[in-house]
């Protein structure tokens, strides 16, 4: 198997996509955030002092996502034509999830794991004070489709 970010030579490169059919791409992304029950509690009261976390998770989310092709070397910028965040609370913490729509040559799966990675991190913050032994982890992504565009309609 080969990597399409490295050339015959072993050299970093940006694949070259030019030649790709622009198609409606969408991909899902989830993480988790693992909390102690009384962050949970905290969180749900509104007492983190620094504000909502999960509302600012959300908006933090969303602005990574666009700014993904600047965060990531190799990653093409893309058009967004849709991009979503939601949190919501488990036994252990929050799940994230990000979903996101382009209608480009590449697919729009980085900008769905930048946003749920970036989303985690904003909670983070916001609890540090509060939960010394938060864990971020599971991100992955979940589903990525391609349809293709009929350009006749």
């Amino acid at each position: 198997m080969e990597l399409s970010h490295v050339d015959k030579n072993g050299n970093i490169t940006m694949v070259d996509v030019s030649a790709k059919p622009v198609i409606k791409r969408t991909a899902l992304a989830e993480g988790r955030v693992f909390l102690s029950s009384e962050t949970i509690d905290i969180i749900k009261k509104g007492f983190i002092k620094k504000g909502d976390p999960i509302a600012c998770a959300k908006v933090a989310g969303i602005l990574a996502a666009k700014k993904t092709g600047d965060l990531i070397p190799l990653c093409h910028p893309l058009p967004i034509d849709s991009v979503s965040v939601d949190v919501e609370f488990f036994d252990k913490g929050l799940i994230i999830n990000s979903k996101a729509v382009t209608t480009a040559k590449t697919g729009i799966e980085m900008e769905v794991l930048t946003a749920v990675s970036v989303a985690a991190l904003t909670i983070y913050d916001m609890c540090k004070a509060v939960d010394k032994k938060m864990v971020i982890g599971d991100i992955s992504l979940i589903k990525k489709t391609k349809e293709v565009i009929n350009e006749n309609i």
